[in-house]
């Protein structure tokens, strides 16, 4: 695990653009799992950015979203579809073909769970797969619990994850209670793995993921055990790990 400490959130975005950008520059059809959230909008920035400037293209990737929010559709404002849309994919060269995102509104989630983990075998497997990570060191939207999940899955949404993205809703009430996400299994079977972490709320996780044990009340934690995992974090996100010897500040 390489862990990189940015100085601030903008040197963060940075740092995993350009990550990204050697993973495609090496394999120009690599398949990528893709986050959503506050933490990725500046790194999509950056992507955007370098194919305006033509540095990159994105013609031959193939993308998976990481997950959706059951009984969120396409064109609501809330749902992750909409988020890529607009942060990324409208802006660059990506095939529409080659976006693959669980569908919220799916008559049967877990059949829609099973069918999306196909895609990704039948892709080959993902050759780079970029978490967030949540307050409760969730990833994707594998909740705290007494087992680490297998492969994609219907989740019920912990209470302090509804709480904390009740942020982008006008009430906890509407966020929706069940989501679909690629389970921890699926991630693993990633051939990369890279974390971003921003802020002082996400400290606690981090240490715990980073450094604590490896437990499925931490999901993250589970990163330990990857083969091939860079972490890029701000100083806020950082500044609870002790082990600062072995961590690059950048």
């Amino acid at each position: 695990m390489e862990v990189y400490i940015a100085n601030d959130y903008t040197e963060l975005c940075k740092i995993a653009s350009k990550n990204i950008l050697n993973v495609i520059k090496s394999k120009p059809n690599a398949i990528l799992g893709l986050p959503t959230g506050g933490t990725s909008i500046g790194m999509y920035k950056e992507l955007v950015k370098m194919y305006k400037e033509g540095i990159l293209s994105f013609s031959k990737v193939t993308t998976f979203n990481l997950d959706e929010y059951e009984g969120l559709g396409k064109e609501d404002a809330n749902s992750y579809y909409k988020f890529m849309y607009d942060n990324f994919f409208k802006h660059v060269d990506i095939k529409y073909d080659n976006i693959n995102i669980p569908d919220g509104l799916a008559s049967d989630s877990n059949k829609e769970c099973e069918e999306y983990e196909m895609k990704i075998r039948k892709a080959g497997g993902m050759d780079l797969v970029v978490l967030g990570i949540g307050e409760n060191g969730h990833i994707g939207f594998n909740e705290p619990s007494d087992f680490f999940s297998g492969f994609s899955y219907r989740v019920k949404l912990h209470e302090d994850t509804i709480r904390a993205n009740s942020r982008f809703f006008n009430s906890a009430d509407e966020v929706p209670k069940y989501a679909l996400t690629m389970g921890i299994r699926t991630i693993m079977l990633s051939k990369k793995i890279m974390l971003l972490a921003s802020g002082e709320n996400k400290a606690k996780a981090i240490k715990s993921a980073i450094e604590g044990v490896i437990t499925p009340s931490i999901p993250a934690s589970i990163l330990q055990l990857h083969r091939d995992v860079t972490v890029v974090l701000d100083k806020k996100s950082a500044s609870l790990l002790s082990w600062s010897d072995s961590y690059k500040i950048v």
